[in-house]
Formats: structure tokens, sequence, C-alpha cells
């Protein structure tokens, strides 16, 4: 049977704009959670916390433990002309691939200061318009960039962040991101020590999230879309674990598209996942045979984009849309921000 072509416009939903979350919920674990039973094909509407009511002891639990970079910098010219960037890529130790607005300022060979500690030149423009700079600096640039970044929040969050952790997991620990693994927002400590209080085993990948993540699908037919490479890793130690569970029937339960693009980009057709690291531009859509996840905790994600695609290779494309539909008439919140969807 040939295989459908599926279209962007399939993948489209209505959402009503103020349904889009402005600011994180407080606590992290009060947000609510959507669950969908495929076996029962039956809707539960939770609190983020009863999440421990869908996980059992045997059960491994994948997180993605990058921390997202304070990665929107500010600069000048000598001459006062402003510009805005924002770190994509570490390509060598004081070298980025960045995003710059206005591009027609980010010439090559223009230098730019963002604070007295901290200046770059512009090197040269990709094929696809960002800008590949080098910096300069005077001390670490780590912390610098501490000082003087800010968080790269999405452009459909309008409202400022007061704490930049919030914009965090609680188990982010190696920069890279550009933006953070939003499923993963909504743990706390006590929460994961619940879980693993459980007989859960919670397991960490790696996976730098890119800007990549949240460009729209700009041609039609989907499989023309090319996707963007985000580099990931996957532990010897953390491929024990899996291949373990695997062997013994156990599920792996994803936190977030993230953690399954690296768990399916690290898994050879004959289920075993493999450490080591590289560069991922897995594009995962219905229909998609799963080699390793089980189950999936996720957010809302953006109509027509990769991520409700991957989402609906779990459950069906009629399947996604229906759920999203009693998401927005039950009023769930959003994106980066908003509550949580979990499919068993």
């Amino acid at each position: 049977m040939a295989e459908v072509q599926y279209k962007k416009s399939d993948f489209y939903y209505d959402l009503p704009p103020e349904l889009i979350a402005q600011t994180p919920a407080e606590p992290r674990d009060s947000s609510r959670l959507l669950v969908y039973s495929r076996e029962n094909d039956f809707v539960e509407h939770r609190v983020f916390r009863d999440v421990t009511g869908y996980l059992k002891a045997g059960d491994v639990l994948v997180i993605n433990s990058t921390k997202v970079l304070p990665a929107r910098l500010y600069a000048h010219t000598a001459n006062g002309g402003a510009v805005e960037i924002l770190l994509l890529k570490r390509l060598e130790k004081d070298k980025w691939e960045v995003l710059c607005k206005p591009g027609k300022k980010c010439t090559p060979g223009k230098s730019f200061k963002i604070c007295d500690k901290l200046s770059f030149t512009v090197e040269s423009v990709t094929d696809s318009g960002e800008r590949i700079i080098n910096f300069t600096y005077d001390g670490v640039f780590e912390n610098i960039l501490e000082e003087v970044g800010s968080m790269p929040l999405p452009p459909y969050i309008k409202e400022k962040l007061k704490d930049k952790n919030r914009y965090q997991t609680v188990y982010a620990k190696t920069d890279g991101s550009a933006a953070a693994p939003t499923a993963g927002l909504h743990f706390t400590p006590e929460l994961l020590e619940k879980i693993r209080g459980m007989g859960v085993e919670i397991v960490e990948v790696l996976l730098h999230v890119g800007l990549g993540t949240f460009r729209p699908v700009k041609e039609d037919i989907i499989t023309d879309h090319k996707m963007h490479g985000e580099h990931y890793e996957v532990t010897e130690q953390a491929a024990a674990s899996i291949n373990k569970a695997k062997a013994e029937g156990r599920r792996i339960v994803a936190v977030g598209t993230t953690s399954v693009r690296t768990l399916e980009s690290a898994t050879g057709d004959d289920g075993i996942i493999k450490a080591g690291s590289g560069e991922t531009h897995i594009f995962i859509y219905p229909p998609y045979k799963f080699k390793c996840v089980d189950a999936l905790i996720t957010n809302f994600h953006l109509p027509e984009s990769t991520l409700v695609m991957l989402v609906a290779a779990l459950v069906g494309r009629e399947k996604i849309l229906e759920l999203y539909k009693t998401a927005v008439d039950e009023k769930y919140r959003f994106f980066s921000f908003g509550d949580a969807m979990m499919i068993v």
C-alpha cells in the first residue's frame, strides 16, 4: 500500500490566542495533565503531580539534562548600530553559529561590542542566513554570558520572565540549548524523588535543543521539509539501563520530544540503543514505527509543527487532532509554559 503523503495543513488546528501560556504554573507540578490511554482509547484530566498514578515500578523515565544558555545578546557597533543575536550552536571554542537581526547589519568583517568584556566579529553567512561569529572576551566566557545574556524565550511569550530558572528544568546540567526541553519544566525535585521511590528508574540523555525546533514547516508536503541538526549524547550507562529494561519488557517513558528524538536516533532497527554522540536530523511523522519509546510526556505544540507531527506518529493524526480539540475545549494552556499531556 502506498504511504500517505501528508500535507502541512493536515496537522493544523485552531487555537484561541488566550490559551497560549505566558507564565509558568506555580508550583511547577500544579500544571494540568491530559492523560490518553491508547489501549483503552480513554482520556483523563488530572494535575501534573498525578503523573505518579500512570508510572509503575520498573518503568524507565528518560529525561533530557540539557541546560538553556542565556543565549539572547544585544550588541552595537562603534557608531551605535544596534543588533540582537541568538546563540544557536558552538562550532569551536569561541566560534558560534548565531541568528542575527537585523541581518543586513551583520556583514562579514563587521565587529560588535556587547559589553566591556565581550565583543564579536562576523566571519561569514551560512546558506540559510545564519551568521558564523568569533567572540573575543576578557574572563570566563560562560560567566560573562550568565551576566549579560537573557533567556531566549519563544516569540509567542510576550511577558518578561521574572526568574531565569523557570525556563530551566530542575535537572538541567549541560549548557548548550537555545530553548528548553519544556515537558521537563513540570517536574520538581520532590516529585522526582517520589517517582524514584516508586521503583521507577530515571535515566538521563542529552540533546541540545536548537531553534529549528520552532522553525515553521514551509513546504506543503511534509516529507520535503529539511530537519535541522541537533547534538545528542547517550552514555554507556544510559544505554545499558534502557537495553536491560527493553529486554525485560519494561516501559521506556520519554519526557519530551527531545528525549524521543535522542532515543529513536540512537536505537538501531534491532531495537538496541547504542551509546555515543552525534548530530541527529531525525524527522518523526506518521506512520513511524517506534523502536524504543513506549510512552510519552509532552507539552501541547504549535499547529503544523514538526513536534505535533512527532506526537501524531504515536497516536495517529486524527487522534492527535481530536485530543488537541479536547484540550482547547477544556481550556488547557498551550506551548512552552503550558500544560502537559501523557500518552500511555
